[in-house]
């Protein structure tokens, strides 16, 4: 809710975004169920903490390099929790989410040459033109075409990309969690997925995957590094796994409370790893004391994979409650402190706004270099990516522990956020194949 409160003072500033007029109707939609032709269901925003399942007519192509796409599998990131809370600005009331799927292209604007109808396909959550300075260096997550939002300028000095099903803040585009999807510039944005990937693996390129592999090379793991990371949910295990793979020496993985058990998880999934609750610590014990005691030099690396929104301590929840910031700090001080003199700390978990008590004197005094790794560039990586799965070098399907109906979106995003033994999660549709062999069955809510 503060990241509201400050996005809404920007906004009385210099006036409202020209992309508010894209909203999303759903008051004459039939919510019956009931498939029809021209009828799809998707995913929809209500209000803080709920999410609803409409029905919405089927999304057509606007511009002639428009590709749509018949969704066979979507998930539910981290990200989106922050969308559920309402701490994203400029989310309305019948939003479609969802910015990770993958589906079979169903039709193709004049424009677009690169894709055939029936390919099967996975769609990058940044939204890309591919020709704008940025895309041309690879910054496509910056593209400077995508999204014309004035608010998130002012606030950033600069533009994301548009992103899928993530509020009018990045261009106000329909998401993914739905059973078909309009993909602008669908040359750019749509990869081809190779027969031997089953969709179950192929979908976590659209982002988790993306984004733990920038987050390890873009903050610099290198061999013999001792890498810390905050937060074990799928972009902490699978920043696990690519330190690994980027010859990190030690990874130590930190966590706790109600999300405990996802160090477990990792652990067994990882047995290299080591954890750290730091919900039971010895009294008088903080996180950075524990990892000194863990390893004396310090780390090397510090990759943040949790986010700002929680609080620990009840400073940060009441100045966050107060709307005196918008994201807590906590996670990154801990961080600063526990890297040696030098040591690089990287920021990929969502930090949207403004935060305090921030330990600056750390940072500058002794060298630490503070990464934000930004949105994951997704184009850059996700042919390697692709590539290393098809060659069995990485398996996305560690981390999933559900497969679900769209159908049953709302319990989902409930237990989702109760952190109920979810890790990470396959949303098939009524377009979706059976489940691979070796990728979980279908469960019920």
């Amino acid at each position: 809710m503060a990241f509201t409160q400050a996005a809404n003072l920007v906004e009385r500033i210099i006036g409202h975004d020209d992309n508010a007029s894209i909203t999303t109707d759903i008051s004459n939609y039939n919510e019956t169920g009931t498939e029809t032709d021209n009828k799809i269901l998707a995913t929809t925003w209500q209000g803080k903490n709920q999410v609803k399942l409409v029905q919405m007519p089927k999304p057509l192509a606007v511009d002639p390099g428009d590709v749509i796409v018949r969704v066979t599998g979507s998930t539910i990131c981290g990200s989106d929790l922050h969308l559920y809370h309402g701490v994203i600005p400029q989310l309305q009331k019948g939003d479609v989410l969802g910015h990770e799927c993958c589906g079979v292209v169903e039709s193709i604007g004049p424009e677009s040459k690169k894709h055939s109808i029936g390919d099967r396909v996975v769609v990058s959550f940044p939204i890309a033109c591919g020709d704008c300075n940025n895309c041309r260096h690879e910054r496509f997550s910056q593209c400077e075409r995508t999204n014309e939002n004035k608010i998130e300028n002012v606030m950033y000095g600069k533009r994301t990309a548009g992103m899928f099903g993530y509020s009018h803040f990045t261009g106000g585009f329909a998401g993914g969690q739905a059973e078909y999807i309009r993909v602008p510039y669908g040359d750019v944005n749509l990869l081809k997925i190779p027969d031997a990937v089953p969709d179950e693996k192929a979908l976590y390129v659209s982002d988790v995957l993306a984004t733990s592999w920038h987050c390890v090379v873009d903050t610099g793991v290198e061999k013999g590094d001792v890498v810390g990371i905050w937060g074990a949910g799928p972009i902490g295990q699978m920043c696990a796994e690519f330190s690994l793979l980027h010859g990190a020496s030690r990874v130590i993985l930190i966590d706790g409370g109600d999300a405990a058990w996802r160090l477990d998880f990792v652990k067994k999934k990882l047995p290299k790893i080591e954890t750290l609750d730091f919900s039971r610590l010895p009294s008088g014990e903080s996180v950075t004391s524990q990892l000194k005691q863990i390893a004396p030099r310090g780390l090397d690396v510090a990759l943040e994979c949790a986010a700002g929104e929680y609080a620990k301590g009840w400073a940060h929840y009441f100045e966050m409650m107060l709307g005196m910031e918008t994201d807590t700090s906590e996670l990154l001080n801990e961080m600063i402190t526990s890297v040696r003199a030098f040591g690089r700390v990287g920021v990929t978990g969502i930090y949207a706004g403004y935060t305090n008590h921030f330990n600056i004197g750390a940072l500058m005094e002794t060298g630490v270099r503070l990464i934000g790794n930004g949105q994951a560039p997704v184009h850059k990586y996700w042919e390697h990516l692709m590539d290393l799965i098809e060659k069995g070098e990485i398996n996305p399907l560690n981390m999933v522990t559900h497969r679900l109906r769209l159908e049953d979106i709302e319990k989902v995003y409930e237990a989702f956020d109760k952190r109920e033994g979810m890790q990470k999660v396959y949303i098939q549709t009524r377009h979706s194949n059976p489940p691979a062999a070796d990728a979980p069955g279908l469960s019920t809510m």
